[in-house]
């Protein structure tokens, strides 16, 4: 890895970190997510980088792929377990961090053990190693205290311009010959729950990304596609697209684009048995001699 693709790694997470931050602080009782997802956003564009994925603000039992939808009437209570999950790139690289937010005050217990599980992942990271030892420390550590973790959901690497790229790090052990290599950068992500330890699709889709580049027919689709193709693979939120078309022009320009393969969505990810989920999250630079951690303060 070039110096310069590191230091643009290093500006990301550092601009990643500190939106994370303010929207740490903006999630309150009564404050709408809407206004807090477009805040960070916001925030991310005046710093001069791109927004790597829309920003998650997952509740409770879902553990990732909420985004406010354009409309979006939620505010947040004082039962909720907030995730919020940024992404921010320089150039194309990426800085990917999250953190929850116990407004209920009941869950601290699992939100303690799932800091320990990423910090023990971070301390543990280094050139060579298997990637089934991370998820067999994310698994004892969370066990020990009585919480399960999210076995279908993992950490990824991060390439430029590509935010799901090369290895996966699991949250479980796994029989897995896969080791990180100098020169990669990994997002590190472990959840944590009390309820099944697996999650499933929802029927609320508001993130997609770009698949494949074909010719369409109608109009609308071709009005969005056009819009679309500027952010290239990464994660784009119908809501950015609300000036575009009216909402109902802009769902069925949705729908023709997955039908025919062009672009793909994200259903809301929730635990199985919708028991609440928590998560934490930091990018790091894996090199011959040390490890960055590029999202932490």
């Amino acid at each position: 890895m070039e110096q310069e693709e590191i230091e643009k790694y290093v500006e990301a997470g550092r601009i990643a970190a500190e939106a994370l931050k303010h929207g740490v602080s903006r999630v309150k009782t009564g404050e709408t997510l809407l206004s807090v997802a477009q805040e960070v956003e916001t925030l991310i564009l005046k710093s001069g980088a791109g927004i790597a994925f829309p920003v998650n603000i997952s509740l409770n039992e879902a553990a990732a792929h909420d985004t406010p939808a354009a409309d979006d009437e939620r505010i947040f209570t004082e039962n909720d377990v907030v995730k919020v999950d940024v992404g921010v790139h320089v150039d194309g690289y990426i800085g990917d961090t999250a953190a929850t937010i116990d407004l209920s005050q009941k869950h601290g217990r699992m939100i303690e053990a799932n800091k320990r599980a990423l910090d023990g992942e971070l301390a543990m990271l280094s050139a060579g190693l298997n990637v089934s030892e991370l998820g067999a420390l994310v698994q004892k550590t969370l066990a020990d205290a009585g919480f399960r973790p999210i076995e279908n959901l993992t950490g990824h690497e991060v390439r430029q311009y590509d935010l799901h790229a090369g290895i996966a790090i699991p949250n479980i052990p796994l029989n897995s010959k896969t080791t990180i290599h100098p020169g990669t950068a990994v997002a590190i992500e472990p959840f944590a729950t009390n309820g099944a330890g697996r999650v499933v699709e929802s029927r609320r889709v508001e993130i997609f990304s770009l698949q494949n580049d074909r010719p369409v027919r109608p109009k609308d689709a071709r009005l969005l596609l056009d819009a679309v193709y500027e952010r290239g693979s990464l994660p784009f939120a119908a809501r950015w697209f609300a000036d575009l078309l009216p909402e109902l022009r802009l769902n069925q320009a949705l729908l023709h684009l997955m039908q025919q393969g062009v672009i793909r969505g994200y259903p809301v990810l929730s635990d199985k048995s919708k028991g609440v989920v928590t998560q934490f999250e930091h990018t790091s630079v894996i090199l011959p001699d040390k490890v960055i951690v590029t999202t932490r303060l």
